[in-house]
C-alpha cells in the first residue's frame, strides 16, 4: 500500500477513540501491508474523525457517543451485525443522516451543516441505484453534466472509468443487459467518476454470487490502491472485511468493540464478543493458576491445566477462557506430547467442506470443540470417523486468553 501521507495543516489533532484504536501493547503478529499503518505514527492527522458522534431515532440510540480516526488512503471497513450502527454512522459521513450530538471532521474541516452534495464524499449503495432508462455511458456521466463539466472533458472522463472498470465495450448498454457483477462495476465507476476524496462503500458486494464477490474483493484492493483514495466499506461479511481491510472496525449496539488490522483482530481479540464474532473461536472455563513472561496457565473445572498467551495483560486470579480458533487444533487417535495442551473427548460430527474437514467433538469435560483439518491430499488413509475417542492438542502459541 502506499505510504502514510503527511500531516494535513489545519486538522484537529487525533485522539484515541473507544473501541482499541490506541496503539497495542499485545505481542506483533503478522500483518501484510506493514509498510501502511499511519495510525501507530502519532504525528499523523486522521483524515476522518468522529468526535463523541451519537444518532437518536426517537428513544432509539443508533449511535452511541462513537469516537473514531481514519486515515488518508486508509481502506477501512465497519463490521457487525445488522442493526449495530454502522450504516447509520456511514450515512452522517455522507450527510444523509444529521448527528443528534457531537462533531464529524473531514481533513479538518467540521462538516456540520455541510450538505451532502457540498462535502468532498461520494457513495456507492448495495442497490446499485442506476438509472435503467440511461447508457452504461450516461449513468456514469450523470454526476459530471450536473457539475456543468464541458462535454469533452465528459467523454475523457467517462473513457477513462470505463476502462478502469474494464467495461470499455459496454458504454452503449443499458443497465437491464448487463450482469450483477457488470452492474456492480458501473456503479463504482460513477462513484468514482467526480473523483471524490472519500468513496463509500455500502454492502456493495452483496448481491454477487460467492465466487464473482471473491474475485471483487481483490479488485476493489488493486483499485483503491491504484487511485489512492480513502475507501470505507460496511459490511456485515466477515471474510470481505477481512479481505478488503487495511483495519477493521466491530461494531455492536451503537459502540465500538474494537478496532485493529484483520490479523490482529483475528488472532488477537480484546474480549469474547470480537472472539466469537469472527470467525469460530472455541472457548473453555478456567480460573488462572499462574501467569509469567507473557504465558498464563489456567485450571479448568474438570481439573486440567491448559497455558495460553496472555499478550501482557493481568488477568487477576478471577475466571477466564482458555481461546483457540479451530484451525490451531490438531486432532489425533494417540495422545500428543506432554508439552502440548491435550484435551480428550469423542466425535460428534463431520463436516467435509472440500479444502477441509470439520469435526465437532464433545469432550470428557462437556464443552463441543470444533477442529479444522487442512485436506492436504487426496485421499486420506484411515480418517478418523464418527464416535471415535480422539484426543485435541494446540501448543501454548496457539491458544490466548479473555477475561472479558
Amino acid at each position: 500500500m502506499p505510504s502514510s501521507p503527511p500531516k494535513q495543516a489545519g486538522a484537529p489533532s487525533g485522539k484515541a477513540e473507544a473501541g482499541g484504536s490506541k496503539p497495542s501493547t499485545a505481542k506483533a503478529v503478522a500483518n501484510f501491508r506493514k509498510s501502511f499503518q499511519p495510525w501507530l505514527e502519532p504525528d499523523t492527522a486522521p483524515f476522518i474523525e468522529f468526535r463523541n458522534v451519537t444518532k437518536r431515532y426517537g428513544a432509539v440510540t443508533a449511535v452511541d457517543q462513537l469516537s473514531l480516526s481514519i486515515f488518508e488512503r486508509e481502506f477501512f471497513a465497519l463490521l457487525g451485525p445488522s442493526g449495530c450502527g454502522k450504516t447509520t454512522l456511514m450515512r452522517m459521513l455522507a450527510g444523509f443522516e444529521e448527528i443528534s450530538s457531537g462533531a464529524i471532521y473531514l481533513a479538518g474541516e467540521d462538516l456540520s451543516g455541510v450538505p451532502p452534495y457540498r462535502r468532498p464524499v461520494n457513495m456507492m449503495f448495495q442497490s446499485y441505484a442506476l438509472f435503467p432508462h440511461m447508457s452504461v455511458a450516461n449513468n456514469i456521466a450523470f454526476g459530471l453534466k450536473q457539475e456543468g463539466m464541458a462535454k469533452g472533458e465528459i467523454t475523457d472522463r467517462v473513457a477513462a472509468m470505463l476502462a478502469l472498470v474494464k467495461m470499455q465495450d459496454f458504454g452503449s448498454r443499458k443497465p437491464d443487459q448487463l450482469s450483477g457483477g457488470q452492474r456492480q462495476r458501473v456503479a463504482l465507476a460513477r462513484s468514482l467518476a467526480k473523483q471524490p476524496k472519500l468513496l463509500l462503500l455500502d454492502e456493495p458486494l452483496g448481491a454477487l454470487d460467492r465466487k464473482l464477490r471473491e474475485e471483487t474483493q481483490f479488485e476493489l484492493v488493486d483499485l483503491q490502491e491504484k487511485l489512492g483514495i480513502t475507501f470505507m466499506i460496511v459490511t456485515h461479511d466477515q471474510e470481505e472485511a477481512m479481505t478488503v481491510a487495511d483495519r477493521i472496525a466491530v461494531m455492536n449496539a451503537g459502540k465500538l468493540v474494537q478496532v485493529a488490522p484483520p490479523v490482529e483482530m483475528y488472532e488477537r481479540p480484546t474480549n469474547r464478543y470480537v472472539a466469537d464474532f469472527l470467525g469460530d473461536i472455541n472457548l473453555i472455563a478456567g480460573r488462572v493458576k499462574s501467569q509469567s513472561k507473557g504465558v498464563v496457565t489456567l485450571e479448568t473445572p474438570a481439573g486440567q491445566r491448559l497455558r495460553a498467551n496472555d499478550d501482557g495483560v493481568d488477568l487477576g486470579n478471577g475466571n477466564v477462557w482458555f481461546a483457540t480458533r479451530p484451525e490451531k487444533l490438531a486432532i489425533s487417535r494417540a495422545k500428543p506430547a506432554a508439552k502440548l495442551n491435550a484435551l480428550e473427548g469423542e466425535v460428534w460430527d463431520i463436516a467435509y467442506l472440500g479444502g477441509q474437514t470439520t469435526y465437532k467433538v464433545r469432550l470428557d469435560s462437556g464443552e463441543m470443540v470444533k477442529v479444522a483439518v487442512l485436506n492436504a491430499t487426496i485421499d486420506a488413509h484411515d480418517p478418523i470417523t464418527w464416535e471415535e475417542r480422539v484426543w485435541l492438542s494446540c501448543p501454548t502459541e496457539g491458544a490466548f486468553a479473555l477475561s472479558a
